[in-house]
């Protein structure tokens, strides 16, 4: 008997969650994957920059690729798509940008529990010999008999 569900794939699944909300906003694109990590791009534009009269990007943004380069390591990780929600999340600042440069947030989930997964990754701009930050992250996972809408006063189910 064969699992009706396909494993999680990054790269199908980056389109539809890039596409939408902050992310699809920021620009993000995937870049590449393996089995337990994950690099997205983040293109430089500038109105994402971070301090007049120099052509880097905002920290800010960079911080949300790595928040979604750690999401969907997790995911690659599993194999799965289940609710997470961001607990912690540190990045460390080595240097800036390179002016002009795209930044690529590369994240490995290294670890995971019944309730946790734990990711660690860079920022570059090409080198990631020369990272841009460090950062390392605790996700919470939702176990999926948690995500049940509750029933509405009337007996019946809840709309979403």
């Amino acid at each position: 008997m064969s699992d009706p569900t396909p494993r999680f794939d990054p790269a199908v699944a980056a389109d539809f969650l890039v596409a939408r909300a902050h992310n699809g906003w920021l620009g993000m694109r995937f870049s590449d994957h393996g089995e337990d990590w994950v690099e997205m791009e983040l293109p430089w534009r500038e109105d994402l920059l971070g301090e007049e009269g120099r052509d880097v990007l905002a920290s800010g943004p960079i911080v949300s690729l790595l928040d979604m380069a750690g999401g969907l390591s997790i995911w690659t990780r599993t194999g799965e798509f289940r609710a997470i929600a961001t607990l912690d999340l540190r990045v460390d600042y080595t240097r800036p940008a390179r002016e002009r440069n795209s930044v690529f947030g590369r994240v490995q989930c290294y670890r995971t529990t019944r309730s946790a997964a734990f990711v660690r990754g860079i920022a570059h701009d090409g080198d990631p010999d020369d990272p841009v930050a460090h950062m390392q992250a605790v996700f919470m996972t939702i176990d999926k008999r948690t995500v049940d809408l509750p029933a509405d006063r009337s007996g019946g189910q809840a709309n979403g």
